[in-house]
């Protein structure tokens, strides 16, 4: 079976389909009237997801059969900052979970404003990792345009001390002993935000994949383009020959295949479909070429875009491949690319796409 969970404006709806994902179900919504902005699952099959209440705040919530949900009981959370009269300045606030990464023993949260956090059983009570918190270029970083946010975060399945995190608009941090030290790793990609005393921040990085076999091998979408590095990010090159534009925000990586998907914008200005035509670009050679994927994607002009949490694959074979757009639309592929159909329902905007096979 195929799960999909799809965090909305609205809650989170949960798509089902059968062993040969040709009939999907839709339920929902769970966290009625909630944003849910985050959703994992460890490889005991507990689910994760991030939600956000005007009234509640962030939090993370968990459960084993998507049907009855526990909340962290000490989720993620700033120290509190001493009172502005009296010392002039406020801490970071939290206000949404933007990521949420399963990696072994050690599950990490990305959240806004930036910072990491770290749990060790099972996601039941956060820490702050306060190395990335209180980093020495901190006072220096800069919201993009979705806030100051860590939003991507990658863990070597080879060697766990070693961990990415990307965060808009300050860049890629590398961190090479588990988190006691964090290095940015920016080389070779154009600086959006210019800082006079800390020269390695500054960048708008909007998503990261990671090769399966190489952990070494990354990709980047990047408010400046797309990238690739060979050297766990210490230097990055660009590779986005037959893309419309290099702007853009989801990138996700088929596992057996190593193809790699986006969803490119007309640029930064506009932040529409290049042309009013929704497409998921494609690269079947590790990103030295884009094209065009599949057919199902025609029809009436479309100005929805996809944001940077909603597309994943299941990992299957044939691939699936899945997006939800601002509009609402849930998009499938199960063959890799080669044919697109709209999932049943229309949702409220979508944040993030999760997908998971048993």
């Amino acid at each position: 079976m195929t799960t999909l969970l799809i965090g909305t404006d609205r809650g989170l709806f949960i798509y089902r389909a059968d062993e040969q994902r040709s009939h999907w179900e839709l339920s929902g919504p769970q966290f009625k009237g909630w944003k849910v902005t985050a959703a994992a699952r460890d490889n005991g099959g507990r689910y994760f997801v991030g939600t956000t209440s005007w009234v509640y705040g962030a939090a993370i919530q968990y459960s084993d059969d998507l049907a009855e949900w526990d909340q962290a009981p000490q989720g993620p959370a700033y120290a509190a900052s001493p009172e502005p009269e009296q010392s002039g300045a406020t801490g970071p606030a939290l206000t949404q979970i933007w990521r949420i990464h399963c990696s072994g023993s050690a599950y990490y949260a990305g959240v806004a404003d930036a910072g990491l956090f770290r749990s060790l059983d099972r996601g039941r009570t956060w820490s702050p990792i306060e190395s990335f918190n209180s980093h020495e270029t901190r006072s220096a970083w800069m919201p993009g345009a979705g806030g100051l946010c860590a939003h991507s975060i990658l863990v070597d399945r080879n060697d766990e001390q070693r961990i990415w995190c990307g965060v808009s608009a300050v860049g890629v941090f590398r961190s090479d002993d588990g988190g006691q030290s964090w290095r940015p790793k920016n080389k070779g990609v154009p600086v959006i935000i210019e800082d006079e005393k800390h020269c390695d921040i500054g960048f708008c990085v909007h998503a990261l994949a990671m090769d399966p076999d190489d952990p070494s091998l990354l990709y980047r979408q990047d408010h400046k383009g797309m990238f690739r590095s060979r050297d766990g990010g210490d230097h990055w090159e660009r590779n986005e020959n037959g893309l419309p534009s290099g702007f853009g925000f989801p990138l996700t990586l088929d596992r057996p295949t190593r193809h790699l998907f986006c969803a490119p914008l007309e640029s930064d200005e506009f932040r529409l479909p290049h042309e009013g035509r929704l497409r998921i670009y494609r690269s079947t050679d590790g990103g030295d070429s884009w094209a065009e994927s599949g057919s199902g994607l025609d029809g009436e002009p479309v100005y929805a875009s996809v944001m940077r949490g909603a597309m994943d694959g299941d990992h299957q074979s044939p691939g699936g491949v899945y997006f939800g757009t601002t509009s609402g639309d849930v998009f499938a592929s199960c063959d890799g690319g080669e044919v697109w159909s709209r999932l049943p329902g229309r949702l409220p905007r979508i944040h993030c796409v999760a997908a998971f096979s048993d």
